[in-house]
């Protein structure tokens, strides 16, 4: 049967009974969140009165029931006169009828964060009990409301000093299934908001425990990143944080510093309200960093070969606070969690850009620490993806570890004090394996001069069997698979000959173990051995030189009078014996070693990438540079 619809069927609902209806297209939903949200309207609209310099301090107290809340802070106090037209006073109107408020013109407030003019007669209409006292004019004055409707004329209760609003409400329990308020989430949030508005006290009582908090930055959100930093235990990869304060158009405050973290952490405000969602604030900082640290990186030349730097490198890592002030925010839904406003996208990316660059250029140091970290990322980045992209290749900790023939390994299982000497050829390895400590160190000879692995991906370099071999004895794994915690040694020995070649054999491990495994240089794991290249007898005394000039050191200090110096080059490790061996080079109590670690990973990327990338251009230039820095003693031919 066809049913009629008439204008009778239409519903038409009035005053604050739309928020009723419908909370979740006004607060988000009736669950905690919405719940919550609130306490951020009221918390809100005194956060309005300090942000335009009106207030000084704002209270908030969770009652022992934990069911009501009340907000007051020092503040003009809402108007209690009789609006012109509507013949009502201002604060009945503002909680009474929706989109009723002081800021929509930009007299009262220059910066708001509720320019809807919902936020009050929201929680009014979904509140069992409202109160609302004011204080101005010397005057103190209340009135009382109950899901939106009037219960309690305005009244004058007297003669009052100073001036400020006082908001009481209770949620309603027949719109919220839990009406119990969360103490350490109304905390957060008002500590927040101490960090936002530097200057301005936020205190928070909680009757329900008695405890009272005091909330009180100077250093506003430059002390809000230093708590985000410490309790995602997140290590700065700079000292000097960039801070950035400026008014005019689009008041802005900015302060980010670079971690050694792998996440991105970006907390953006606008008005005051947290903005979940990001919007174009956040697009314009992110955009405007990215240009000044290209543009830094472009005029310095420190781009890296081989490896293309992408936004979300420089983000790596990246921690930021960023607050704006907007006269005319659209935000996305009343919960307010996506700024929308085209323009500001624009306004803060010409802000940061130049300020940023200016920066950098200011702070070389910092600002190389900087491009390190943002182009280990990188190499990171591409190492992950070259080792996802390899469709065929070993796996070098997959299942059942089954250990290279040529390994010796050490008898010991508990990993303490133990070493293993990657050496050159058969024949360096036999003396080592004769020599050394069999309980603590290992041996694994290399064949040859091992593969210059710069710019070679994960899947090329494990198809060499010398370097398979090695990523295997190591047991850590490579690239994506890499696993500090399953290295079987304590500590990595380069050990090649004191001549040319094996300086060379060492400048190429070293390259691999930088480009594929460098966790192993930063966790100060590797070494290099110092072989000595002379052996000088001196009567009955012996010593050993490293060097051409630890040779004529030695026979400046140690040759007396006439007394013939017999003098011995070594050719090669092999030629040792391993006694010898033991006693010069893998004795801990009598050797010398080198720890390899990175004092400036930029330089030090720059040089690997010149000397042993595949840019001839880039090594002869490195040389011709440094051409009269080398005498004749120096080249061994």
């Amino acid at each position: 049967m066809a049913t009629t619809y008439t204008a009778k069927d239409i519903t038409v609902l009035e005053g604050l009974d739309p928020v009723r209806k419908r909370p979740g297209m006004y607060i988000g939903g009736v669950g905690s969140s919405g719940l919550h949200h609130l306490v951020w309207e009221i918390v809100d609209n005194s956060v309005d009165e300090a942000m335009n310099g009106h207030a000084t301090e704002i209270n908030v107290t969770l009652h022992k029931d934990k069911q009501s809340v009340t907000v007051s802070d020092n503040g003009r106090g809402i108007p209690v006169d009789l609006h012109p037209i509507h013949k009502k006073s201002a604060l009945e109107i503002v909680y009474s009828t929706l989109h009723a408020g002081g800021k929509f013109e930009g007299d009262n407030y220059k910066t708001s964060g509720g320019l809807h003019g919902v936020g009050a007669s929201v929680v009014n209409a979904l509140s069992s009990k409202v109160q609302v006292t004011v204080r101005r004019d010397g005057a103190e004055w209340q009135m009382e409301f109950s899901r939106g409707v009037v219960t309690s004329k305005l009244k004058k209760l007297g003669a009052a000093k100073g001036s400020g609003t006082t908001v009481f409400f209770r949620p309603d329990p027949t719109v919220f299934p839990k009406t119990d308020f969360n103490s350490d989430t109304i905390r957060e949030r008002l500590e927040i908001a101490s960090y936002l508005h530097r200057g301005v006290k936020v205190n928070f009582t909680d009757e329900a425990t008695g405890k009272k908090d005091v909330f009180f930055h100077q250093d506003g959100i430059l002390d809000y990143l230093k708590k985000i930093l410490a309790q995602a235990h997140f290590k700065p990869a700079h000292e000097v944080p960039f801070v950035l304060n400026k008014d005019g158009e689009l008041r802005l405050e900015i302060v980010f510093q670079w971690t050694e973290a792998t996440e991105e952490v970006v907390k953006s405000y606008v008005n005051g309200i947290p903005t979940g969602s990001g919007g174009t604030h956040e697009n314009g900082l992110r955009a405007g960093v990215a240009k000044a640290v290209r543009n830094y990186i472009e005029t310095h030349n420190l781009a890296p070969r081989g490896v293309s730097l992408t936004a979300e490198d420089i983000r790596e890592g990246w921690a930021a606070v960023l607050s704006v002030f907007v006269a005319e925010p659209q935000f996305q839904g009343q919960t307010k969690d996506r700024l929308n406003n085209p323009e500001v996208q624009s306004l803060v990316d010409a802000a940061v850009r130049p300020v940023l660059e200016q920066w950098l250029n200011s702070n070389r140091t910092v600002a190389e620490q900087i491009v390190a970290r943002i182009i280990l990322s990188a190499r990171a980045r591409e190492a992950s993806r070259a080792a996802s992209n390899a469709v065929s290749r070993k796996s070098a900790t997959g299942g059942r570890l089954t250990l290279p023939g040529k390994l010796a390994d050490c008898l010991t299982h508990n990993r303490e004090n133990t070493e293993l000497f990657i050496v050159e050829g058969d024949s360096a390895g036999g003396s080592a394996k004769q020599g050394r400590d069999r309980n603590t160190q290992a041996i694994l000879p290399l064949r040859g001069k091992v593969l210059n692995t710069e710019g070679m991906s994960v899947g090329k370099v494990i198809e060499n069997k010398e370097l398979a071999d090695l990523v295997t004895a190591l047991g850590c794994g490579i690239g994506a698979n890499f696993e500090l915690a399953k290295l079987r040694y304590q500590r990595v020995v380069l050990l090649a000959d004191a001549d040319s070649d094996g300086h060379h054999i060492t400048t190429l491990l070293l390259t691999f173990l930088y480009r594929h495994l460098p966790e192993l240089i930063r966790q100060e794991r590797v070494f290099i051995a110092m072989p000595p290249l002379y052996r000088i007898d001196l009567g009955k005394e012996t010593y050993w030189a490293a060097d051409d000039a630890d040779r004529d050191r030695l026979l400046k200090e140690k040759q007396k009078g006439n007394t013939k110096a017999d003098i011995t080059r070594f050719k090669g490790l092999g030629e040792m014996m391993a006694k010898t061996l033991w006693d010069t080079t893998l004795n801990p109590r009598t050797r010398r070693m080198l720890r390899v670690s990175i004092a400036d990973a930029l330089e030090t990327d720059r040089i690997v990438s010149e000397l042993m990338g595949k840019d001839p251009a880039a090594r002869f230039n490195f040389i011709m540079n440094r051409a009269d820095d080398v005498g004749v003693g120096d080249l061994d031919v």
